[in-house]
């Protein structure tokens, strides 16, 4: 396992349609490698990636920024995708990069690692609780995009 490099964006991107594709969501992934090259290690880079390699063949990553928690007061690690290709599930690729994301979020003071996971997706969800992580049921993710978001930013006062 390593820290992804400006090499990696394209192998990255074929990660993200396969996990795209998995999660039945492919109409959603636009992402572009020169794009993912620009938010992973422009100027300002957004967001980081690890990525899990067997035989120095790439077969997962774990892509992550950090967000904050008021209630804290302390910056934490949001982990927004993970992925293990199906050939190489039951390896411990996925159990590597979540303990190496854990180690960077000790390591960084985080107070909190974090992330979501799809409601039908049970496998995911034991194999997350296996890790020790508690699912929240209480919260919801709120989302705007597209229309809804320019609609929203076009709003005045």
């Amino acid at each position: 396992m390593r820290a992804a490099t400006r090499a990696d964006a394209a192998v990255i991107v074929e990660l993200i349609r396969e996990l795209a594709v998995y999660e039945k969501l492919e109409h959603l992934a636009t992402a572009t490698p020169a794009r993912l090259e620009a938010e992973l290690f422009g100027d300002r880079p957004t967001c980081e990636c690890l990525i899990g390699e067997r035989d120095g063949e790439p077969i997962g990553f774990a892509l992550y920024f950090h967000n904050f928690s008021t209630y804290l007061c302390r910056k934490g690690l949001y982990l927004e995708d993970l992925f293990v290709r199906p050939t190489a599930r039951g390896t411990g690729m996925g159990k590597l990069l979540l303990q190496r994301l854990a180690q960077v979020a000790v390591a960084r003071d985080c107070g909190r690692f974090e992330w979501s996971v799809l409601d039908w997706n049970v496998d995911a969800q034991a194999f997350y609780r296996r890790m020790g992580a508690t699912m929240l049921p209480d919260l919801r993710i709120c989302r705007v995009t597209g229309e809804a978001l320019q609609a929203l930013g076009a709003a005045s006062d």
